[in-house]
C-alpha cells in the first residue's frame, strides 16, 4: 500500500492561464507527490501577457476557507502567497496563528508584469501581523524594499525586523551569477547561495515555485536550509524547462524533482 501523502495547503490568488498563483502551486506539490489543498484569496484575469484585473475574495470567506481545511484534514505545512487587500491579510494572519506547522511566506506586492497585487494597507498588515508569523519569507528584491520601507534590501536587516528567517532572492538583480541570501534573526547565521544564472526569458511563477518547493520539503521535515537548497534547486530545473506557450514569458516548469531530492 502507498504511503499517505504529505498535505500542504497553499494560501494565493488563482491564476487562469496556470503559470502562477494557485495552479503553479498545486502543480509543484503534485510532482512532490504530496496532497495539495487550496485557498483562494482572489480571482484575477491574467495571461502571460499581464494581469488585466484582481477581485480580491471576501475576508470571511477566506478565513470559512482556511477552517474548514484545518479542522480536517492533516495539514503538514502552508504556503501563503498573493493576499491582495489588508482584510484578506488580516483573516489569514488570524486563521494561521494558531497553527504549529511550518509556514512560508511569499509576500507578493506586484506581478512580473508589474501589476499591483498587495495594497499599501496590506502591506502593513503583512509586515507587522502577518509576518512575524512565518518560518520562513522570501521576498525578491523589489518585496525586501517594500518591507523595510524604501531602504535598500537587506536580509539581515529584514531578519531582525520581522523577528524570523529571511530569504532574500537575487533573481532580479543584473549580472551573471544569480545570489539568494538567507538570514536567520538574532543568530548571526547567514548563508549565501550563488548559481550561473540560467538564460531564459520564461521565468514567469517563479517565486510561486520556490515557497511552493521549500513548503514541501518543510514538509517532509527538513531543516529550513535544507528547504531552502531544496527550493532553489527545484526552481533551476523549473527554468530550465520552461517553454513560451503564450505571446508572453512562459511559466517555470518543474516537471520532475532535481536529482537526489526524493520525497
Amino acid at each position: 500500500m502507498a504511503p499517505v501523502p504529505q498535505v500542504v495547503l497553499t494560501i494565493a490568488g488563482s491564476d487562469p492561464s496556470g503559470g502562477a498563483g494557485l495552479q503553479a502551486d498545486l502543480r509543484a506539490i503534485a510532482v512532490h507527490g504530496q496532497l495539495g489543498a487550496a485557498v483562494v484569496t482572489a480571482l484575477t484575469v491574467q495571461n502571460s501577457r499581464g494581469v488585466m484585473h484582481v477581485h480580491p475574495v471576501d475576508s470571511g470567506l477566506v478565513a470559512a476557507q482556511i477552517a474548514a481545511v484545518l479542522d480536517d484534514m492533516p495539514v503538514a505545512a502552508i504556503k501563503i502567497g498573493m493576499l491582495g487587500n489588508a482584510e484578506v491579510a488580516g483573516a489569514v494572519a488570524d486563521a494561521v496563528s494558531g497553527t504549529s506547522v511550518p509556514v512560508v511566506l511569499d509576500p507578493v506586492i506586484t506581478s512580473t508584469s508589474g501589476a499591483a497585487l498587495l495594497s499599501d494597507a496590506a502591506l502593513h498588515v503583512v509586515r507587522d501581523r502577518l509576518a512575524p508569523l512565518a518560518t520562513l519569507v522570501t521576498p525578491n528584491l523589489a518585496e525586501a524594499r517594500a518591507l523595510l520601507d524604501g531602504d535598500e534590501p537587506d536580509a539581515a536587516r529584514l531578519a531582525d525586523l520581522l523577528g524570523v528567517p529571511v530569504l532574500l532572492t537575487g533573481g532580479h538583480a543584473a549580472g551573471d551569477l544569480v545570489t539568494d541570501v538567507l538570514d536567520f534573526p538574532g543568530e548571526g547565521r547567514t548563508r549565501e547561495f550563488s548559481a550561473p544564472r540560467i538564460p531564459t526569458p520564461h521565468d514567469h511563477g517563479t517565486g510561486c515555485l520556490l515557497s511552493t518547493s521549500i513548503a514541501c520539503s518543510l514538509a517532509a521535515e527538513n531543516s529550513v536550509v535544507e528547504a531552502v537548497e531544496h527550493g532553489r534547486r527545484c526552481v533551476r530545473a523549473g527554468l530550465v524547462a520552461a517553454r513560451g506557450l503564450g505571446a508572453g514569458p512562459g511559466a517555470v516548469l518543474l516537471l520532475d524533482l532535481p536529482r537526489g531530492d526524493g520525497f
